[in-house]
């Protein structure tokens, strides 16, 4: 075969893609990359302009901060940047340790493991909690690294309504009847919810997983640093603390740096070193990644103004949009959608907003149901009051293409 028909062979494989393109096109569901030309922060240079941001989930406005440049940059000198192994061969590092015993004592658990993402802790853990004696319970609209994870496991899936704990007690009663002597039940949830900004209903959640003898899991990605009164997250926001939680959290949405956790007792991480595959097989992150971590950290905890803050500006920017006759579903935190519906509608909406200065990404299938496309407004501690009021402005100034009543 020479190389020319090797090249048209190599083509033809790939020919479907065109098609299916198209019907990306079609729906208005295509994605492209944007070229991000600062450093995170309220304002952003996107593709050459000026936006002020309310996309990132930077939410404690610490991404950019000096004390974390400066602890990675210490950390560098000293541990180089990458790990070169796993952190079962020689990527674990003192630092990666001293940042899980941090993580642990704020998180008031017996012991800490870390991921080299979010996504990987979500994968990683369920599917070393679960296997084909497990049935999983799952919130339907649960993130896309918990739906992988709950597939990847081999387990049972049984999909609650979001939120509805009753439909999840008739299905817990259902198979209680038939559970064997082997079989784990599991319970996932997201804690806040990352497109409708709502919370888990968790304490009754912890009543079914007590009374069932379930695990429960909960992803604290979204809420870790923003809830509570010292920023554990929600199940600090809802008072809990139960033997039977295993908290799942990031580091690169309010902490400001990168990597996944994952807290609860010794035994749980000990299980997770010995049979989580995205621990196992993945290179650990740099110790540099880890110092920017620990900094993060302390000023969650020495700086309580910032969670107030942002608190204050998302329910104010909350009754002006509902004041305003905006749908914004049943947030209660930082994350705030504003329903539009129809994904075309809700494009047009985001170009309205990027045009006036505004950077608000608008959220299709398959990253939400059909026929729930928003506008998914994420807001920083760093905003100002100006920045909210100019945003509400542009909304509205856009409303005679988008008016979302």
């Amino acid at each position: 075969m020479n190389h020319d028909s090797r090249h048209s062979l190599q083509s033809d494989s790939l020919a479907w893609i065109d098609e299916r393109m198209q019907q990306i096109d079609d729906q208005h569901l295509r994605r492209v990359l944007k070229q991000r030309g600062s450093a995170q922060a309220a304002e952003l240079v996107i593709d050459g302009k000026t936006l002020v941001n309310f996309s990132s989930n930077d939410y404690l406005g610490i991404a950019n901060d000096p004390r974390l440049i400066q602890a990675a940059n210490d950390a560098a000198e000293r541990y180089g940047w990458g790990s070169g192994a796993s952190p079962l061969i020689t990527g674990h590092s003192e630092l990666h340790r001293q940042l899980e015993e941090a993580l642990a004592t704020f998180e008031q658990t017996e012991s800490a493991l870390l991921f080299p993402t979010g996504y990987a802790a979500n994968i990683g853990t369920i599917t070393a909690l679960a296997d084909a004696d497990t049935i999983i319970f799952s919130d339907a609209k649960n993130h896309a690294s918990i739906i992988d994870g709950c597939r990847l496991s081999g387990g049972t899936i049984r999909i609650y309504r979001h939120g509805d704990c009753d439909h999840l007690e008739s299905q817990l009663k259902e198979l209680s009847g038939k559970r064997t002597a082997q079989q784990k039940f599991l319970i996932v949830t997201d804690g806040l919810f990352s497109m409708d900004g709502d919370l888990a209903p968790l304490r009754e959640l912890t009543r079914l997983a007590e009374a069932y003898n379930a695990m429960l899991m909960v992803d604290e990605a979204h809420a870790t640093g923003v809830l509570g009164s010292n920023g554990r997250g929600t199940c600090e926001h809802f008072g809990i603390r139960s033997e039977c939680i295993i908290k799942v959290g990031t580091l690169s949405k309010a902490l400001g740096s990168l990597g996944g956790f994952v807290c609860g007792p010794q035994k749980l991480v000990d299980w997770l070193v010995n049979r989580s595959r995205t621990l196992i097989f993945s290179t650990a992150a740099p110790a540099a990644v880890c110092a920017a971590g620990l900094a993060a950290l302390k000023i969650v905890q020495e700086e309580p103004e910032r969670r107030e803050r942002l608190a204050k500006l998302s329910g104010d920017l909350r009754q002006s949009l509902v004041t305003e006759g905006f749908r914004v579903g049943k947030s209660e935190t930082q994350i705030i959608p504003v329903m539009l519906e129809d994904p075309e509608r809700t494009m047009r909406a985001s170009g309205d907003l990027r045009s006036a200065g505004y950077l608000v990404p608008g959220i299709r299938p398959p990253s939400v149901p059909e026929g729930e496309s928003l506008l998914r407004i994420s807001l920083s501690c760093d905003h100002s009051d100006e920045m909210v009021s100019g945003l509400i402005d542009a909304m509205n100034l856009s409303r005679n293409g988008t008016n979302s009543q």
